[in-house]
């Protein structure tokens, strides 16, 4: 079996990833092909991996149809202009009024991330179509994942699963909170990337909701996540992304520095943690500049096998060992009260059939009004992307919830066209 690995000098995901395949028996002697733009970390990939144990056969190329060729597995985990770009996505808007503390999913940043990064994922689906096997799958951990996976489906139509990390760490934390055994935890979550709800949340057959009504109230928790726990306490059901990602979802709590600063950057933090800057603007954009200047990025795969999905789909895939997972994939009816063909995230059950979303029905309304404003931006800028609409860009960002509250449409207009201009080398569908 292979394993394409296309942006492996991802000193977090690498490690985690290839980390996970190392531990996992029916994977083992896979090879793994790392595959990097940047000689230099993909060197640093290279070692991590070769460090990792096992009896993995390793290639590293900068070669991205040989890395392709006669795959099984192709993982995504880039970011289309590094760091440069990415600053751009917090930097420009910042000047016109908007605040985003993470910026990779919605608003002015995750709108121009997927527009940098559609054009490549759309070239990487043509290099599977050529190179890799006929039913390889592409595991895409690069966001904004609905927009990249909606705009896969529509331009490629090559079997995709969009995975990310928030619903199990979420559950993890709650059941924490709780102090409930995680392996005892039953739940149901829906929604869309970021903006998942834990529609039902058990230890077994006992409703945990109202234990966890009781235990928000404490001050340490409300620290932690303010934003979360005040969408729990409005809206009824609980988020998967962390208060710092979910304040630029919705309208109400990043409209001017001074709120942010007094609302969002928490009181109570974990010694050590990335988020300790959770809510501030541009706060993890200072953490990816920290990781960037680290001396020592290549230490070598933790011994445990991590929550990721992504060996597990590959070992339920290869040796036909059921597993579920929650996946993000085209909303073909499975919840029934988003628009039909966007991408969802929901329950899916992975065997040798391959990957198997499980229809859920309707939201409750409150919490597909929140991912339909969030879904309405998603369609303009894949219809951006693929079509180099450049009025399409200007309206997702107008129709933005973050952006809409924090400035006005003439500032919208001015932020866009800027950084158009400062983004026009990664952005070739509109040259």
């Amino acid at each position: 079996m292979k394993v394409a690995m296309i942006g492996a000098g991802s000193h977090v995901f690498t490690r985690r990833l290839v980390n996970d395949i190392l531990r996992t028996p029916v994977l083992e002697e896979a090879e793994i092909a790392l595959m990097d733009i940047d000689a230099g970390r993909l060197e640093v990939a290279r070692r991590v991996v070769e460090g990792g144990g096992g009896r993995a056969t390793v290639t590293a190329t900068l070669d991205r149809g040989e890395a392709v060729r006669d795959a099984d597995f192709v993982v995504t985990t880039f970011q289309q202009g590094g760091l440069e770009a990415y600053a751009q996505d917090i930097e420009i808007p910042l000047r016109h009024g908007v605040g985003q503390c993470v910026g990779d999913t919605l608003g002015p940043g995750g709108i121009f991330r997927g527009l940098r990064t559609v054009p490549v994922l759309l070239d990487l689906c043509r290099d599977m179509d050529r190179l890799a096997r006929p039913d390889a799958l592409l595991l895409n951990y690069v966001n904004p994942m609905a927009i990249n996976c909606w705009a896969i489906e529509r331009g490629s139509g090559r079997p995709t699963v969009g995975l990310c990390h928030s619903v199990q760490g979420t559950s993890e934390m709650l059941a924490g909170w709780l102090d409930v055994p995680y392996a005892e935890v039953d739940y149901l979550c829906a929604g869309i990337n970021h903006q998942a709800f834990f529609l039902q949340f058990r230890r077994r057959h006992e409703d945990l909701y109202p234990e966890l009504r009781r235990a928000v109230v404490r001050e340490d928790l409300r620290g932690r996540e303010p934003v979360r726990i005040e969408l729990f306490e409005r809206f009824g059901y609980f988020v998967t992304e962390s208060s710092g990602h979910a304040s630029e979802y919705v309208p109400y709590f990043r409209r001017t520095a001074e709120q942010i600063e007094r609302e969002l950057v928490p009181r109570f933090t974990d010694p050590g943690s990335h988020w300790l800057r959770q809510g501030a603007t541009g706060g993890y954009l200072a953490t990816c500049r920290e990781r960037e200047a680290e001396p020592d990025p290549d230490r070598g795969p933790a011994q445990d096998r991590g929550h990721e999905y992504g060996s597990y789909i590959m070992e339920a895939i290869t040796a036909n060992r059921p597993v579920s997972v929650n996946g993000n994939v085209p909303n073909r009816g499975l919840i029934t009260n988003l628009v039909p063909g966007c991408c969802v995230e929901v329950p899916c059950l992975v065997d040798g059939g391959g990957v198997r979303p499980v229809a859920v029905g309707d939201l409750p309304p409150q919490l597909a009004a929140l991912n339909r404003a969030c879904v309405n931006v998603q369609e303009l800028a894949v219809k951006a992307a693929l079509d180099g609409d450049r009025e399409a860009v200007h309206q997702a960002a107008l129709v933005d919830p973050l952006t809409a509250a924090a400035t006005s449409p003439t500032e919208i207009h001015a932020m866009v066209e800027e950084l158009l201009e400062a983004q026009a080398r990664w952005l070739p569908q509109f040259a």
